[in-house]
């Protein structure tokens, strides 16, 4: 009896070691398969970031109450980037400090677009942070919001004289997926590179790694769990969220040859990084 109990204990430990080192292996080439697009720097951050500046170049956010979006906004007027920062949306959002003061707002129904286009004019760079979830709007609603808003704006932009469109879309992101959430991802991206822009930036953001004002049981428990996992294996499956908008903001500084780029979530966090660097 003790010798199958020892026998039984030694099995535990040998199949639990297999799966442990399975998924080492497996988060290890996570970590180093996703090597992806990354601009070439040829001037420090911070000379990048007076030059643009000094540009006097404005930006429109679409999606400034979800989670990216709100951070993005928040980087922006602390970087000081742009002379005008316009939110559009479906309602106007309230903000207590100072710092939000001279923030535009254009409230516009995203079912009647075209009536809304004069909100879209004027605006040299464009960051798309808009997005639900399937079960929060369900899959005609998703797709609606995903792809017809996001398409539809990108196309009102084009024509208000936006240059640079910047795009939060998903990791896995493909038009022919069997997911619907990564088909629609991809089908975007591929409808808004049609329309030429003279600079189109793709973001592929792994899990974002966020306390989100909204409750999502799930996902909650998903980042609870991956927590460890991130602090080895940083670009693995996740990111923290604050990483995603200051890595649209760095690349927006920096001169590409490429009209089309798709930063994947390992170029999105050393982009990310670049922040961090910076003040330290």
């Amino acid at each position: 009896m003790t010798l199958n109990l020892c026998n039984c204990r030694s099995f535990v430990v040998v199949v639990v070691s297999v799966v442990v080192l399975w998924v080492a292996v497996l988060l290890h080439h996570l970590e180093n398969s996703d090597q992806g697009y990354l601009p070439r720097m040829t001037q420090d951050l911070k000379t990048l970031k007076e030059n643009y500046k000094a540009k006097n170049k404005t930006c429109f956010i679409l999606g400034a109450s979800g989670e990216t979006g709100n951070v993005l906004l928040k980087e922006l007027l602390q970087s000081q980037l742009f002379s005008r920062i316009t939110l559009i949306g479906r309602r106007k959002l309230t903000f207590e400090d100072e710092a939000y003061t001279n923030v535009v707002q254009e409230v516009v129904d995203f079912e009647k677009l075209d009536d809304f286009a004069s909100a879209f004019e004027g605006h040299d760079v464009g960051f798309c942070c808009l997005g639900t979830t399937k079960a929060k709007a369900g899959e005609e609603g998703f797709i609606r919001v995903d792809h017809d808003y996001v398409l539809k704006s990108a196309e009102l932009a084009k024509t208000g004289g936006c240059s640079h469109f910047n795009l939060e879309s998903s990791k896995g992101a493909e038009k022919t997926s069997n997911f619907l959430y990564l088909k629609v991802k991809g089908q975007v991206e591929a409808d808004i590179e049609a329309l030429d822009f003279v600079r189109y930036s793709i973001f592929r953001p792994a899990m974002l790694l966020v306390d989100r004002k909204e409750s999502r049981p799930t996902e909650w428990m998903a980042r609870k769990f991956l927590s460890p996992i991130s602090h080895l294996f940083p670009t693995a499956i996740t990111i923290p969220i604050n990483f995603v908008a200051r890595a649209m903001i760095n690349n927006a500084v920096i001169d590409v040859d490429n009209k089309v780029e798709i930063l994947e979530n390992k170029a999105i966090y050393n982009l990310g990084q670049l922040w961090e660097n910076e003040t330290k």
